[in-house]
């Protein structure tokens, strides 16, 4: 027995598998860019995004706005710049190595872009529209919370009926500069999480779970592009993706006195998110998909060692 367990508060127990569980998103989400057709892809994107969102709000509390707020714009957009701006660096280096153009090469043209983010960062910087989005929508949801502090008061209704028709327009739009365009579902799943601890569990629920989920892990419903803000069959698709991450964080809780790497990895999550691309776009043409997986999640685990270990990197890199 592990006598760690012993006396410790349960909120340490909730941080384990709060760790495990975006361990496995995290693979999800570097395996989904390794392999990016067939059953496994589709199995992935059924579920690897939403699976942040809702755990982002199952761990929301409502804050003092304005302090929140300011938290948010340093804490999240000082490490989105500075890995943004190392990406573009090594892309000036690595691509004219392989006899190939920067993709930003028209400065300081390139520069406006790059400010946008979003739909506008490609290739090696394709996932940096998550953060932003993830920000924003905690901000909105956080701006709301703190006046409705529980998640299942009626006066909800507003904003989440307000949020779900902005969600059903947004996929018209072409541009999303920050991910802007996919705030909204954002938005309704960071409800779905917050909500969802306040429903006593019942083991009942595993079924009809289950069954949900294996329709969209199975490719039974369309799969979701969350970037693109394209959500399928909007009612079944997002149905799936967050029946599949509450049994993901179920089963997080089961194994995590037991699931150590799974929680290492974990912990790493927000680094492997932004460098993992980048790995598996430079050594694409020179590697397996299994060594090109392999690599994007130790490669970037490796630099969140380096980094911890320093508190100046810390702050500003974490």
């Amino acid at each position: 027995m592990d006598n760690r367990g012993q006396g410790r508060p349960q909120a340490q127990f909730r941080l384990d598998w709060v760790d495990v569980a975006r361990g496995i998103g995290i693979i999800a989400v570097v395996a989904g860019h390794v392999w990016t057709r067939g059953p496994v892809r589709d199995a992935i994107y059924s579920f690897h995004m939403p699976l942040f969102f809702l755990l982002s709000g199952m761990l929301s509390r409502p804050h003092p706005i304005g302090a929140f707020t300011k938290r948010q714009l340093l804490g999240q957009m000082r490490p989105y710049s500075i890995y943004l701006l190392l990406l573009v660096c090594v892309d000036q280096i690595v691509e004219p190595l392989k006899g190939q153009r920067p993709i930003f090469d028209q400065w300081p043209g390139d520069i406006l872009p790059i400010l946008l983010g979003g739909s506008w960062l490609r290739g090696p910087y394709t996932i940096f529209w998550f953060v932003p989005c993830l920000m924003i929508a905690r901000i909105l949801f956080n701006l709301v919370s703190a006046r409705l502090p529980d998640p299942l008061d009626r006066r909800w209704s507003l904003p989440l009926i307000a949020m779900t028709l902005l969600s059903c327009v947004t996929g018209w739009f072409r541009a999303s500069p920050l991910g802007l365009i996919t705030v909204p579902m954002a938005f309704i799943l960071l409800w779905i999480g917050a909500a969802w601890p306040r429903i006593a569990w019942r083991n009942w629920m595993i079924v009809p779970l289950l069954a949900v989920a294996l329709c969209g892990l199975c490719g039974l419903f369309p799969t979701l592009n969350m970037k693109a803000a394209d959500y399928g069959w909007p009612l079944l698709s997002v149905g799936a993706a967050v029946a599949t991450s509450f049994l993901t964080f179920r089963l997080s809780a089961l194994i995590a006195p037991g699931a150590g790497p799974l929680a290492a990895i974990g912990r790493a999550s927000m680094i492997i998110m932004y460098c993992h691309v980048a790995v598996i776009h430079y050594l694409t043409p020179y590697m397996t998909k299994y060594a090109l997986f392999a690599i994007a999640l130790i490669a970037p685990w490796a630099l969140w060692k380096v980094i911890s270990r320093s508190p100046t990197a810390s702050r500003w890199m974490l």
